[in-house]
């Protein structure tokens, strides 16, 4: 099985920004968490993350006919963007949405997701291991081990 991670913008600034919402975890850590767990179940991942909403499209588009599952923290474009939400839709590919902090118990902007439309599932609150959740999820519905 072939998992595509996706983080969009300000995940490269992971133990710098807002610790006490996001924790102390680096980016580099969270990439290696990932890649760590997906070689103890053989799955093959990709991670990928960009702060251009473009660059998010243009990830997600690319992954057609390539990845069995995505996994995607959009980060701020959660809240804003129809582009990621209908890039995922075109490819119809299995995705969860992500985020570390439970962002439905936070600001009034950051109630509403408009990628998870196109989501199977999705995970708030668990920290970083909402990744490694994401990820198993994707493999138990692939029938993967």
């Amino acid at each position: 099985m072939k998992i595509l991670v996706i983080n969009g913008p300000n995940l490269n600034m992971l133990g710098i920004r807002e610790p006490d919402i996001y924790g102390c975890e680096t980016y580099a850590s969270l990439i290696k968490k990932i890649e760590e767990h997906c070689k103890a179940k053989s799955l093959y991942v990709e991670c990928y993350q960009s702060n251009h909403e473009g660059s998010l499209v243009d990830k997600i588009q690319e992954a057609y006919g390539v990845f069995d599952g995505i996994v995607i923290n959009p980060g701020a474009y959660t809240h804003t963007s129809v582009a990621l939400l209908d890039a995922l839709k075109a490819v119809s590919i299995p995705t969860v949405e992500v985020h570390i902090s439970e962002v439905d118990k936070r600001e009034g902007f950051r109630q509403t997701s408009y990628v998870r439309a196109a989501c199977i599932a999705t995970i708030t609150g668990h920290g970083t291991d909402g990744y490694l959740e994401a990820i198993d999820l994707l493999a138990e519905r692939a029938g993967a081990k």
